[in-house]
């Protein structure tokens, strides 16, 4: 198939497209390499330099002829959608918009979308969560997505585009950034392999569910070829604080750095962590990877890549 990976440049995105091209697809990149880096755009795929805001997709579109995309552009910082919403909402709405309307245009059969596991929900009163969980988000990075999902549903009632929805639990593993603000493994990683004092947010209690790229990259595989429109959270359903990843991270770098805290961050959820039974039942798919391995091999690039 000819395929449109968004965000390909970036960590999950080239993952994506590492595996879709084992698999014999033709893939094309789309990424404004704001975030992504042209070194994880795989060499068999055509890389285009592009916002996915841009009139000029059409174009792309128009000449590619894809058979699906996967969607992970997005502005994916919480706090940054804190301090401009404004800004969030372009990105990731009108971004989106642009994307599906060429989509219709050009007769795309179907498009699965990087959603997020923990902001759509807000403070959960189910741990884990399933599906059914009220979306309640308290970020207008939770908001957008969230926003997204309603549009792919309209799309898929008023034009037949066909969709998957992958709520994602928090990703971490090889070629994620350490220097943005989204992230803490790779930021306490980059911190400790450059000698850096990781500061942990608030009391560091906060609890996330930290699911594996490998791991999610055969979550999107599977959701190209399942035949249905749906949504699934794709996580662990393991609740971790930050303290712990710390800790562990700190024994795997050999650092024994001093643990360090600073102000809590606004629009941060307390707890999140999402069932993954669904994805089990209808995909197939389930976490391989534990955390200490995922940790390890994370820790592993990090050491022979610059950071």
């Amino acid at each position: 198939m000819k395929l449109l990976v968004t965000g390909g440049a970036g960590f999950i995105g080239s993952h994506i497209t590492d595996a879709l091209i084992e698999k014999g697809h033709e893939v094309v990149v789309v990424d404004n390499l704001l975030m992504g880096k042209l070194e994880n755009v795989n060499p068999k795929a055509k890389f285009v330099l592009m916002d996915i805001r841009a009139k000029e997709i059409s174009k792309l579109f128009s000449i590619e002829k894809f058979d699906a995309i996967f969607h992970l552009a997005a502005q994916m910082d919480v706090r940054k959608s804190v301090e401009d919403p404004i800004y969030d909402a372009d990105v990731n709405v009108l971004g989106t918009l642009n994307l599906l309307q060429n989509a219709v245009q050009h007769h795309v059969k179907k498009i699965i979308f990087a959603s997020t596991g923990g902001a759509v929900y807000g403070e959960q009163h189910e741990f884990p969560c399933s599906e059914e969980h009220p979306t309640q988000p308290v970020s207008p990075y939770g908001i957008t997505k969230l926003t997204v999902e309603k549009y792919l549903h309209f799309y898929s009632v008023e034009y037949g585009l066909r969709y998957v929805t992958l709520r994602l639990a928090n990703v971490y593993g090889p070629r994620q950034n350490p220097h943005g603000e989204a992230g803490v493994v790779a930021i306490f990683t980059g911190k400790l392999l450059s000698g850096g004092e990781p500061i942990i947010n608030g009391d560091g209690k906060q609890t996330r569910d930290y699911v594996y790229v490998g791991d999610v990259v055969e979550a999107n595989l599977r959701a190209l070829e399942y035949p249905e429109n749906d949504t699934f959270n794709i996580g662990t359903g393991i609740e971790t604080d930050v303290n712990r990843i710390f800790h562990l991270l700190n024994q795997l770098t050999n650092r024994n750095a001093e643990e360090r805290h600073g102000p809590p961050k606004p629009g941060e959820q307390r707890r999140s962590v999402i069932d993954y039974k669904k994805a089990k039942r209808l995909l197939g798919w389930e976490p391989q990877v534990s955390l200490e391995e995922g940790l390890k091999r994370t820790v592993e690039f990090f050491k022979t890549h610059s950071v």
